[in-house]
C-alpha cells in the first residue's frame, strides 16, 4: 500500500511516499480501507519531535511508529473473526489515538477503538475532519462539567479544537464568546458563537467581564492574567498547555477556588458515538479550511505549521 513515512524527526520535508506493507488482522481488528484523514497540531508535534519529551514515547534517536495520521474516515475491507460489532463494508471514522497510521491507504484498529459508524450526512473528509478537535474538546468540557447558561469564553474559536468547542458548548446550553482574528470573526459567528471578539483589536482580560470557564485551545494567554476573568469558581481549560503552564495551573488550583484543567485526552468509542449524534442532529458541522492529496501531506504540514488554518486540514486519500 501506498503511505506517508517518516524515519526521523524534523521539518516537513521528512515526511515521504513510499509503499510499505498492507496491515495483517489479529482476530479482534478490522482493516479499513482509508479515505481520508487530516493533519493536526498533533501529528506536527510528534513530526517535529517538539517539545523533546515526544521522543521519550516515540522514539529518542528516531520515530519508532513511521506513519503519523490519528484520525480518519474509511471503509471497512475485512474483519477478523472474533469482530461483532462491526461488517464489511461498514463506513466508520475515528480516532487512532496513540497509534498513529492514517497516513496511509490501509489500517487495522481494533474493533473497541475509539471508532463509529459514519453519519450518512457528511463526505469521508468532512467525518475524518471532526475526530481530533471533537475529542479533544469534549475531553475537556466534560471535566469542566459545563452547564447550561454559563459564560464560556473559547480561546482559538477557529482553530480545530476550538471550533468543536464552540459547538460543543452551545449544544449543552452555555452563552459562548468566540475570541479568534479579524479574518476569522464571521466563520466563528456561523458555527454558533453568542459574541465575538477580535484579539487583535481587544484583549478579554481588560473588558470587565469574567466567565465561569475560559477554554484556551491555542496555549495563547497569560495564565496568570486569565484568572482575573474567571468568576469565583471558574475553571480554566489549558488544552494546549506546555511544561510551564502546567506548572502555573497546579499552583493556582492548589492555591485558589479556581481550577485549571490540563493534560493528556483520553477517549472511546462513547466519545466518537457522541460526536455522531451532534453531526447527525446538525449541533456539530465539520469546518474544513483546505484539502490535499495523500501525496501532499509534507505541504500540509507545511501550511499547519503557520498556524492561521482555519477548522481543519484534510487529506483526501484515493
Amino acid at each position: 500500500m501506498k503511505a506517508i513515512i517518516y524515519t526521523q524527526y524534523g521539518a516537513p520535508r521528512v515526511l515521504q511516499m513510499k509503499e510499505v506493507e498492507k496491515p495483517t488482522l489479529q482476530t479482534n481488528e478490522i482493516l479499513l480501507r482509508l479515505k481520508a484523514t487530516a493533519v493536526n497540531s498533533g501529528d506536527v508535534r510528534v513530526r517535529k519531535a517538539d517539545p523533546f519529551a515526544v521522543r521519550f514515547i516515540f522514539g529518542l534517536i528516531k520515530p519508532k511508529n513511521t506513519i503519523l495520521g490519528s484520525v480518519f474516515s474509511g471503509e471497512i475491507e475485512s474483519i477478523g473473526k472474533d469482530v461483532k460489532k462491526f461488517k464489511v463494508g461498514d463506513a466508520v471514522f475515528g480516532h487512532t489515538d496513540m497509534s498513529f497510521g492514517s497516513y496511509a491507504e490501509y489500517k487495522s484498529i481494533s474493533e473497541d477503538a475509539s471508532i463509529a459508524l459514519k453519519p450518512i450526512t457528511v463526505s469521508h473528509d468532512e467525518a475524518a475532519s471532526i475526530p481530533f478537535g471533537g475529542v479533544t474538546a469534549w475531553h475537556f468540557i466534560k471535566r469542566a462539567q459545563f452547564k447550561p447558561g454559563q459564560k464560556v469564553i473559547i480561546i482559538g474559536a477557529s482553530g480545530a479544537v476550538g471550533s468543536a468547542a464552540v459547538q460543543i458548548a452551545k449544544s449543552l446550553g452555555a452563552h459562548v464568546t468566540g475570541v479568534c482574528s479579524t479574518t476569522n470573526l464571521h466563520l466563528v459567528k456561523s458555527i454558533g458563537a453568542d459574541h465575538v471578539i477580535d484579539y487583535t483589536q481587544h484583549d478579554f482580560t481588560t473588558n470587565g467581564e469574567t466567565y465561569d470557564v475560559i477554554f484556551d485551545t491555542v496555549n495563547s494567554i497569560s495564565v496568570l492574567r486569565s484568572t482575573k476573568s474567571l468568576t469565583k469558581n471558574g475553571k480554566l481549560i489549558l488544552s494546549a498547555a506546555g511544561l510551564s503552564e502546567m506548572i502555573q495551573g497546579l499552583w493556582i488550583s492548589l492555591t485558589s477556588n479556581h481550577q485549571v484543567l490540563t493534560g493528556v485526552i483520553s477517549h472511546t468509542a462513547a466519545d466518537i458515538l457522541f460526536l455522531k449524534e451532534l453531526i447527525e442532529t446538525k449541533q456539530l458541522k465539520p469546518v474544513i479550511d483546505r484539502t490535499y492529496s495523500l501525496e501532499q501531506t509534507a505541504e500540509a504540514h507545511s501550511y499547519a505549521e503557520q498556524g492561521h488554518k482555519k477548522g481543519n486540514i484534510s487529506i483526501q486519500i484515493k
